[in-house]
């Protein structure tokens, strides 16, 4: 049994990251917005279908010393063909995505999901199951600590995954979702089911 450590690997800069080629992200052709109980069911009847997700959740940001958020607002969920925002106001909304999170045999993989399933344990009242945080998984492969999304793109595709700090900070919490928002959510996902699916993780 081998029982070295893993060999030290280097990761791209943010100059490097900056001159390579953008990753080609989902559009929202590819991307359902779902806000009602009967668009929760079909999204669950679709991603039923796949052994694994790429999975996020975004939450309205707090500004003030000692504000909770009440969070998460939205969840994203991707297969490599198409990814769902739900949104989370409607009780019913909320019971669906806590069935999907809670589905076991499907992994759930994402980065830096530690705070998510915080939330979702607060907010949905179930533990997510299958989660698998993709940061771990390069950690155990000899990279730095927290590789992110972005490191993690470039590393396995060499491309530049960009991320607006405009829509990262918006109003989560909105019945409206913008476009810019929408796009910004579903390719967390789509690029945490890419990531996974690049590194061999599928059973």
């Amino acid at each position: 049994m081998n029982t070295q450590p893993p060999q030290h690997q280097p990761t791209p800069d943010k100059d490097a990251i900056a001159l390579l080629p953008p990753f080609e992200r989902l559009g929202l052709d590819r991307i359902t917005l779902v806000s009602t109980v009967a668009q929760a069911r079909e999204a669950k009847a679709r991603l039923s279908d796949s052994a694994a997700w790429g999975f996020d959740t975004e939450s309205k940001p707090t500004f003030r010393v000692g504000e909770e958020s009440d969070g998460p607002h939205i969840l994203q969920l991707s297969t490599p063909e198409r990814a769902w925002v739900i949104q989370l106001h409607d009780p019913q909304c909320r019971e669906v995505a806590a069935e999907l999170l809670a589905q076991g045999g499907i992994a759930k993989a994402g980065f830096g999901l530690g705070d998510d399933r915080r939330r979702i344990i607060s907010k949905l009242g179930i533990e997510p199951a299958g989660v698998l945080e993709l940061n771990t998984v390069f950690r155990e492969r000899g990279y730095r600590k927290d590789m992110g999304v972005k490191g993690a793109v470039a590393v396995l595709f060499n491309q530049r995954f960009m991320k607006s700090k405009k829509a990262a900070t918006s109003n989560w919490a909105n019945l409206r979702l913008t476009e810019a928002q929408l796009v910004y959510a579903a390719n967390d996902a789509y690029a945490a089911i890419r990531v996974f699916d690049a590194l061999g993780l599928a059973r």
